[in-house]
């Protein structure tokens, strides 16, 4: 109960500093991100991570690198329910798409801006300021898919073993086809590394529907992708009661049970190992 009791002490506090990071960045336009494309940071949010919300866009709005656009896309009439700071925050779009769950964060922005340089935030999470600026710099210099946290996917003969098997959170820089982006750090994609099928809601919502990492690796994977992590073992740090509905308890309930298992077997089902 005390281990507990400090957990949530630390956490606190570790959250105050965080909101007061953000609050003390320069609210001015960071540097030009310098991509030969559009720079879209695209991410979704619903109801019950309103509260939560406007944490997260702010330090997605102070970034030391100016993307073009800021997105946020959600179903329709949750547009109305936004609370006002975040409904007329400066340099946001909200735009609406269909219910596609996790994906409404990408795919709408791949359909409507096929030539642009994607990165992909979470709605809960705090993002320092060279957030966007580290990833920037990795696929400025060649790579396709750049990360900052991810997984390296272990092979049980020709097919992948469960996802528990997995390394998770790889504490190094690695590029190559086994290494797995994670999007709740931040994934950036330039143009034309995914699958023709990658927008093909009759199937990511069949095969995978809750487990889009899954599917935007298989996507990219079945393209020829060397996906390119940076820097150390991440560090996440979820604003307080953002947690209250997450897809992580569905994903990851255990070894060989979860969503992401069962995305993983109907896409090896549909499409082979990439």
């Amino acid at each position: 109960m005390i281990s507990d009791a400090f957990r949530r002490f630390k956490r606190r506090r570790r959250q105050a500093r965080a909101l007061a990071e953000i609050a003390a960045r320069p609210d001015r336009p960071g540097r030009p991100h310098g991509l030969s494309g559009p720079l879209i940071v695209s991410l979704t949010s619903h109801a019950a991570r309103f509260a939560t919300l406007a944490p997260t866009l702010r330090a997605l709005t102070r970034q030391t690198v100016q993307p073009d656009r800021l997105i946020l896309w959600l179903d329709e009439g949750d547009q109305h329910r936004l609370p006002p700071e975040v409904a007329a925050m400066p340099g946001l779009e909200i735009r609406i798409c269909p219910d596609w769950r996790s994906y409404k964060k990408i795919i709408p922005t791949l359909m409507a801006h096929p030539d642009a340089f994607v990165a992909t935030a979470d709605d809960d999470l705090f993002y320092p300021a060279d957030w966007l600026e580290r990833l920037v710099a990795v696929v400025a210099g060649g790579a396709g898919i750049a990360c900052l946290r991810a997984h390296r996917v272990v092979m049980a003969g020709t097919a992948p073993a469960g996802y528990e098997d997995w390394d998770h959170n790889i504490a190094v820089p690695e590029a190559g086809p086994l290494v797995f982006p994670t999007g709740v750090s931040g994934v950036i994609y330039a143009p034309g590394v995914f699958h023709a099928d990658v927008t093909r809601d009759d199937l990511f919502m069949r095969l995978a529907p809750g487990a889009d990492d899954i599917w935007l690796y298989w996507m990219h994977r079945l393209a020829g992708s060397r996906p390119a992590k940076t820097g150390g073992r991440a560090r996440i740090l979820e604003w307080q009661g953002s947690q209250a509905v997450s897809l992580r308890s569905v994903n990851r309930p255990a070894a060989g049970q979860g969503g992401n298992d069962r995305a993983i077997a109907a896409l090896m089902g549909n499409y082979g190992w990439p």
